[in-house]
């Protein structure tokens, strides 16, 4: 079984040596790693194509212009040639076991299409500070399940030959692209939580997530939400109508309001139990 890193990088190259050790010194051997560059400014290029260079499992690719984050990710999917796909940032780590870990239950299980485990957040230099609180099992086969609040984070695998029968990633997409694939995908079979963390996740002024573009990831994930919602063909949720358009992000985060109580709590918990 095939294991596709893929890595989509912009002006990131300061950071990549350390993704690139983590990656080499992976348990499990069945792997390529792809790397498309979005057009870079600095030069992540050169020192990549240094570091690499000597390794015919790295794949290297180059878009023509800066096309963001959903294009680049699309791509490098395509570009993927292993059965199992699975996305590290080039200023991020993953441990020695990640791979095999994800591996591991896909062998077990035909029927789960995606894994998740839990991740350390960490400094800029990469040092550890806390992991990653909400990372959970969630309920499979649930129509009303848009993990919001987050459990599905990182470090994720998915199968790609499932992935190829959804709609496929928004590439239009600049923010929450990655919880758009997770709704696709969870949407096709079991999902699968690892208890490890897996994944080194650095916090830098730099990071996509943690720059100036913060303030809209909840809008982005509201219409990533809202999309699934119409894509289940659901018209209500406990009870309140579901808006035909989207407007604001409020209307669709005030409908998921009641999965906050502890009643929902208590019987999600119950229902993960015993599936």
């Amino acid at each position: 079984m095939k294991f596709s890193i893929l890595i989509a990088n912009y002006n990131n190259g300061k950071f990549f040596e350390t993704c690139y050790q983590s990656i080499i010194a992976q348990q499990y051997e069945n792997w390529e790693a792809v790397i498309l560059d979005d057009a870079s400014t600095d030069n992540s290029l050169e020192i990549i194509s240094e570091l690499v260079k000597d390794d015919s499992r790295f794949k290297i690719f180059k878009n023509e212009k800066n096309s963001g984050v959903g294009i680049t990710k699309s791509i490098l999917i395509e570009l993927a040639t292993g059965e199992i796909c699975g996305f590290v940032d080039p200023d991020d780590a993953v441990t020695p076991n990640a791979l095999q870990s994800a591996v591991d239950v896909f062998k077990k299980d035909k029927n789960t299409v995606l894994t998740y485990s839990s991740f350390m957040k960490c400094d800029e230099n990469l040092q550890p500070l806390e992991k990653f609180r909400s990372g959970m099992q969630v309920v499979n086969h649930d129509p009303y399940f848009f993990n919001c609040p987050v459990h599905i984070v990182h470090f994720v695998c998915f199968r790609k030959n499932i992935y190829e029968q959804t709609e496929k990633m928004n590439s239009e997409m600049r923010i929450a692209e990655d919880q758009d694939l997770y709704l696709k995908m969870y949407e096709k079979g079991k999902v699968k939580f690892i208890d490890e963390a897996n994944y080194l996740y650095r916090t830098h002024s730099g990071g996509i997530s943690q720059n100036e573009n913060l303030p809209k990831s909840r809008e982005y994930f509201a219409k990533v939400i809202f999309n699934a919602m119409k894509r289940r063909g659901l018209e209500k949720i406990n009870g309140k109508k579901i808006p035909t358009e989207y407007s604001r992000p409020k209307e669709i985060y005030d409908l998921l309001e009641y999965q906050n109580s502890t009643s929902f709590r208590i019987l999600k918990k119950l229902k993960i139990l015993f599936q």
